[in-house]
């Protein structure tokens, strides 16, 4: 019993024309999901004009902004000063904000940007969030200048309107970058914070693209009505939602949600590569990204602004995603019975094709299980074709995956998938058979749509509608008696939904992790090309045939050729150059009480201005509880700075209280203890107090470390619970930006950036101590 599920007369002929189909609908699909166009600083006043809003980035995103830094507060004055300009209530939140992790407490003085414009008859708070602060690395003007720069737009934009109804509240958070502090303190301590509302947050992890909706709070079904009617360009879909839950990432969205806010966080993330880095300038930003921004930002403060909040709660979500520029959504209560029509769906072509003699149930049981092979496969060459590009070109291990050029790689990758899935239904059709091994690669699809369902509801229709789209297209070619023209229009159908659906995802999923986790991509890329193997079918003789060598070894030599030459083209195109620079890791660490300092460095494979600095791998002589992984090291001058100092005040029990102070001109501090702690707190006078659990320790260095970014001036109080503290080592350090107050420190030349480890580009002085139970 083998045998196809449908026929075509002029097969290559048919076959190239359901690729064109395939090819066209995917390239569709990419436009329709592109950006949208800038409009200028003339365009119309009720409008968001990106002109309009790059002349407030370049008055604060010039510069790198971090917590606690002077350009930091320029960009807050400024800021604010553009809020009371434009007729809103306005307050600076000064406050310590904190965040935990394994071994780690983080805090910090944040300064909060938070302006209310009231409404009419309120029915509840509509908060617009973004952070102005930036990474240390590089001036932000995407992470998160653009969105900062588009809420002053949107004010004046609204300004000019009639009143809304709801209060409108801007939230410029402060300390993101090191942990959400901000957004922390402003739940924790600010009235605003604990009242809750609708929040629209905004990030971005790239410097282009356009503004997708990638996560939403729980029961969003309200909100994604309102955002599918509302906005002018609606991007996004509710898989993203379910894997970014997923995911131990989080933004400002994620304390304000868990303080009771609901709502929707919006990003950009293409051009990733520039990501924290110096390249995220405005000089790259792409104003179209701005103002895809801006136009659904004010768009979605009109709608909330004047619609009754209080009907915007829900008790489910809702699925949604885009078709052919078409924004499709549907309430949860439907996932499941699509799902299930794809089961029953795909069970009933399995009937049918084993009735009409074309598979048997054994070899359909076979043809499933094999179709784990392609899968498993594609990932297996997407992240082998990872290691070897960082074997050939080491320094695109401290990108991460996220180059600057990766289009022929990503398209290599394509082409390893299909040379996977193309192999393994050669390998398998004339043993298998051509149905079952389509019918096996549905069954699949219809699995997914069902797992998916319980675990993660909102990308179920990845998987569920191409499997009732192919199973239908596929029974009514098996069973009705029409034209072979029709039984071939009808059999793309599910081939055609999946076009529509998982190419794109796959492009995101490349755009966000990288290729450092290209398998992901490549095993979407390998289901798309499983559900679209019966095509290949119209290229193909009888199975009964046994094909000739040579065609046989000629589709994977071509793949494998085709392949290696867009890896080639890869190589040539994303070499670095000082548009596209390379990063590198390079920090100046001395011991105040020695003298003793170094350059430090960990990078694996350092660029030649690095090696001027570093020449071995010796940490020994780094004061201890620096290190942290394995680093490069070489002797450096010592500078004037008389380091940290941290006083004991107080020892009782497991309870330890510390005066720490960074000394002149630096502007954070990390105390690293050989003892895991269980609670940190810090007191910064009349900013306040806060207090964190601690659990877990910190790997590849000391157990414990505790971070103070904006540290003022007079220093911090800092108590900590210590158990089994007999003996104590601990290390302070005193963090400043930048390397050039170290003596014949030469800058970096075009081409180079700093990399994006936190510990880069600082002048860290130490000075160690040793407690005991009488200290």
């Amino acid at each position: 019993m083998i045998g196809k599920l449908f026929d075509a007369p002029r097969r290559v002929r048919a076959g190239s024309a359901a690729l064109l189909v395939l090819a066209m609908v995917i390239i569709l699909t990419t436009m329709a999901d592109s950006t949208m166009q800038p409009l200028p600083a003339t365009a119309p006043d009720d409008r968001f004009s990106a002109g309009r809003a790059l002349v407030h980035l370049k008055e604060f995103a010039a510069e790198p902004r971090p917590v606690g830094s002077r350009a930091g507060d320029r960009a807050r004055d400024y800021l604010a000063g553009r809020l009371r300009a434009a007729g809103l209530e306005v307050e600076i939140q000064r406050s310590v904000g904190a965040r935990s992790a394994a071994g780690l407490a983080t805090f910090g003085q944040v300064d909060n940007i938070v302006g209310r414009l009231r409404g009419t008859d309120s029915t509840g708070t509509v908060l617009i969030a973004a952070h102005y602060d930036s990474a240390a690395m590089g001036p932000g003007a995407s992470d998160d200048g653009a969105a900062v720069a588009a809420m002053l737009e949107t004010v004046r934009a609204l300004r000019g309107g009639s009143g809304l109804r709801n209060d409108i509240v801007l939230l410029m958070s402060d300390g993101e970058e090191d942990g959400v502090l901000g957004a922390e303190a402003f739940v924790r301590e600010h009235p605003l914070g604990r009242t809750g509302g609708v929040l629209l947050n905004w990030e971005a992890r790239g410097v282009s693209g356009p503004s997708l909706m990638f996560e939403t709070s729980a029961d969003n079904a309200r909100l994604v009505e309102t955002f599918a009617g509302a906005v002018p360009a609606p991007r996004g879909h509710s898989a993203m939602v379910e894997l970014y839950r997923l995911l131990p990432n989080n933004t400002d969205f994620t304390p304000l949600t868990k303080a009771g806010f609901t709502g929707m966080n919006f990003a950009y993330i293409q051009g990733s590569s520039l990501y924290h880095t110096a390249g995220d300038s405005i000089a790259n930003l792409d104003p179209g990204s701005l103002q895809h921004h801006g136009g659904n930002m004010l768009a979605l403060a009109r709608a909330l602004g004047g619609t009754d909040l209080r009907t915007l709660a829900s008790d489910h979500d809702a699925t949604y995603f885009r078709a052919l520029g078409t924004m499709i959504t549907y309430p949860d209560r439907l996932v499941w019975p699509l799902a299930v029509l794809a089961v029953v769906a795909v069970a009933g072509l399995a009937l049918a094709a084993r009735v009409r003699r074309l598979l048997s149930l054994p070899r359909l049981i076979a043809a499933t299980a094999s179709a784990v092979v392609p899968l498993a496969v594609s990932a297996a060459l997407a992240q082998g074709l990872w290691e070897l590009l960082v074997s050939w070109r080491p320094a695109y291990d401290l990108m991460g995956g996220l180059l600057h050029r990766p289009r022929p790689y990503q398209a290599a990758i394509a082409v390893l998938c299909a040379l996977a899935v193309l192999g393994w239904y050669l390998a398998l059709r004339r043993r298998l058979g051509p149905a079952a091994l389509a019918v096996g690669a549905l069954a699949w699809f219809a699995g997914l749509g069902v797992l998916c369902a319980q675990a993660a509801p909102g990308a179920s229709f990845l998987f569920a509608l191409p499997a009732l789209t192919g199973a239908l297209g596929w029974l009514a070619a098996v069973l009705l008696r029409t034209p072979a023209r029709a039984r071939t229009v009808v059999a793309m159908f599910g081939p055609v939904t999946a076009a529509m659906l998982l190419p794109s995802l796959a492009g995101d999923v490349f755009d966000g992790m990288g290729l450092a986790l290209g398998g992901v991509s490549a095993s979407v890329l390998a289901l798309s090309g499983l559900i679209a193997v019966p095509i290949a079918e119209l290229f193909l003789p009888d199975p009964a045939t046994r094909p000739k060598r040579a065609v046989v070894l000629a589709v994977p030599l071509t793949a494998l050729l085709l392949a290696a030459g867009l890896v080639a083209i890869g190589l040539v195109a994303d070499d670095f150059d000082a548009d596209r620079p390379r990063r590198t890791h390079l920090a100046y660490v001395m011991d105040a009480a020695t003298r003793t300092a170094h350059w430090v460095s960990a990078d694996a494979d350092p660029a030649r201005w690095t090696e001027r600095y570093v020449s071995g791998h010796d940490a020994s002589a780094l004061p201890p509880g620096y290190a942290r992984g394995t680093l490069r090291t070489g002797p450096a001058p010592a500078i004037a700075a008389e380091g940290p100092r941290a006083d004991v005040l107080a020892r009782s029990g497991d309870t330890l209280e510390l005066h720490v102070a960074a000394g002149k001109g630096a502007r954070s501090v990390t105390l690293r203890l050989d003892r895991p702690i269980t609670r940190a707190t810090a007191s910064a006078g009349r900013f306040g107090s806060v207090s964190v659990p601690v659990t877990g320790t910190r790997t590849g260095t000391w157990p414990a470390e505790i971070r103070f970014r904006g540290i003022p001036a007079r220093g911090v109080r800092i108590t900590l619970r210590i158990p089994e503290q007999d003996r104590i080592r601990l290390t302070v350090i005193a963090e400043t930006d930048g390397l050039t107050a170290v003596p014949g420190f030469v800058p970096r030349p075009p081409g180079l950036v700093a990399a994006t480890r936190e510990d880069g580009d600082l002048t860290a002085v130490t000075r160690g101590y040793t407690l005991t139970g009488d200290s």
